[in-house]
């Protein structure tokens, strides 16, 4: 298994600050109710206008948020320190404030770009630094907002999502619900935590029919990696168990099996980079609240690693990748 070194972190770090604030190409996902409606992406989205899209932008700066505060004498931490004072200001939270407020805009980037944006928040919320802090204070209303409408999503919400991409909404609370215990906010906290025991309490069995062509999810390992975040230990390994009763002898293959990525220039098919490297963030996770003795800790490990392996190298070197992946490579070497 790979660690966060430092030629590693930089590698990272330059990615992200090589796309945050480029902003085109870009993919808009936005709704409009008549010909004003239009506008260019930083107009529409002063503070997360780069990255190809909005979510990816919100989880570059997670990135670019979390080496800082980890590791502050980076080479590249006078650029980070640069950007976020150019970028998070009150006058750009309050223009994504002003999109979000839209009739057209109540399902804008649900749930995915919501709960990274509440990943960003908790990791904003972790610095001790004077900047830091600033820059939390200026998120702060836009995180609220986030939280606002998953209150008034999540009990509305029948049924859960279990697709590999964005509208997974196992991933979706896991993100939150770090948020939510980050900040405090326990009712928060209880719905994500009842929601989840609602939608997954009881699945068994899973048959792990994946990959899909374009995930970057794995529908059945992001659902145990919010079980257990959610869970207890001894509640957590009962739970799985149930879930994936053969994971200790490498069954189903498929969630072992580190997928295959044909054309890295599709944008589609490059999402399967981005499986292996959630796949691999999943994996670690499992691992460590496995006993020492549990054959699926030594497993889960070398799952990770395979993982991890297959797509670590992949992160840089195309568009379609590079705008997105480093955050992924990040979850996975450091959880």
């Amino acid at each position: 298994m790979s660690t966060l070194d430092r030629p590693l972190a930089s590698k990272l770090a330059q990615a992200a600050l090589g796309h945050v604030a480029r902003e085109y190409p870009n993919v808009l996902v936005h709704a409009i109710s008549g010909p004003d409606g239009l506008g260019t992406p930083r107009a529409l989205h002063p503070m997360f206008f780069g990255s190809y899209d909005w979510h990816s932008c919100v989880h570059g700066h997670w990135l670019l948020a979390r080496l800082l505060r980890t590791l502050p004498d980076l080479p590249e931490a006078g650029a980070i320190r640069t950007h976020f004072e150019r970028t998070f200001t009150a006058g750009n939270a309050g223009g994504e404030l002003a999109y979000l407020a839209r009739p057209t805009s109540g399902g804008f980037e649900r749930p995915y770009g919501w709960a990274w944006l509440l990943m960003l928040a908790a990791e904003l919320r972790r610095h001790d630094t004077l900047e830091g802090q600033a820059w939390d204070r200026v998120l702060r209303p836009l995180a609220e907002a986030f939280v606002v409408r998953f209150n008034a999503f999540l009990p509305k919400a029948d049924y859960p999502v279990r697709a590999g991409v964005h509208s997974n909404t196992a991933f979706a609370l896991a993100l939150a619900h770090e948020y939510a215990r980050r900040v405090g906010d326990d009712a928060f906290a209880d719905l994500i935590e009842a929601k989840a025991r609602a939608w997954y309490g009881a699945d068994a069995g899973c048959q792990a029919w994946e990959p899909s062509g374009d995930d970057f999810l794995s529908p059945a390992l992001i659902e145990a990696e919010l079980m257990r975040r959610i869970l207890g230990p001894g509640e957590f390994q009962a739970w799985f168990v149930r879930f994936l009763p053969d994971a200790a002898r490498g069954e189903p293959a498929a969630l072992f099996t580190p997928a295959q990525v044909s054309d890295r220039g599709d944008g589609k098919i490059a999402h399967l980079d981005g499986l292996n490297l959630s796949r691999a963030w999943c994996w670690r996770g499992i691992a460590g609240v496995a006993a020492s003795s549990d054959p699926l800790r030594d497993v889960a490990t070398a799952a990770a690693g395979f993982h991890l392996a297959a797509s670590l190298p992949h992160v840089t070197g195309d568009y379609m990748g590079e705008h997105w992946l480093a955050s992924f490579a990040l979850l996975a070497v450091q959880g």
